[in-house]
């Protein structure tokens, strides 16, 4: 339950405004890959869709384009770098996942940009400027996942550990 706790955290604060685009997106990602069965990928995926197509057209005014698709295959490919921590969750294998996640979302969804919208030119310095004036964005993705992965990995052992001593004071009082 509590990797859907973290999509909807995540949904939410993509909702509201947040400073130096730090939201947990990735790190909910990689937790309900990492927690969940693949059958219920689905839910993530498309609740994170239906927020996606929300701020397009009703926040940013603009229109739900093809690129917005390979930012949903990207959903389900965090999920998946998640889902390759199901046996070994390792504090180095959780950064390396994050750092994974954050690299792959910057070139693939800015590669997207460049292909599928009319910003840049369709040329080799198109495609250079596009990653280069995405760079203040991947800053917010690389701090956000480094910040908020690590936090809920943590999470289900700080609440293991809160519910240990809770049985155990209760067994002593």
């Amino acid at each position: 339950m509590l990797a859907y706790l973290f999509i909807v955290l995540a949904v939410l604060v993509r909702l509201l405004p947040h400073p130096w685009h730090l939201t947990p997106l990735g790190a909910a990602l990689l937790f309900f890959g990492a927690k969940r069965p693949t059958r219920e990928w689905v839910a993530p995926l498309l609740l994170l869709a239906s927020a996606d197509v929300y701020l397009t057209t009703v926040q940013y005014r603009m229109h739900v384009g093809v690129d917005h698709l390979v930012t949903w295959a990207w959903y389900v490919a965090a999920m998946a770098i998640g889902y390759a921590l199901v046996r070994k969750v390792e504090p180095l294998r959780v950064v390396g996942a994050s750092l994974a996640s954050a690299i792959s979302f910057f070139l693939v969804s800015n590669f997207a940009t460049w292909l599928f919208q009319n910003m840049y030119p369709k040329t080799f310095a198109g495609l250079v400027q596009c990653y280069t004036l995405a760079i203040p964005f991947f800053r917010g993705t690389f701090a956000s996942d480094l910040i908020y992965t690590p936090i809920l990995f943590s999470v289900p052992y700080a609440l293991a550990l809160i519910e240990r001593k809770t049985a155990e004071s209760r067994v002593r009082g």
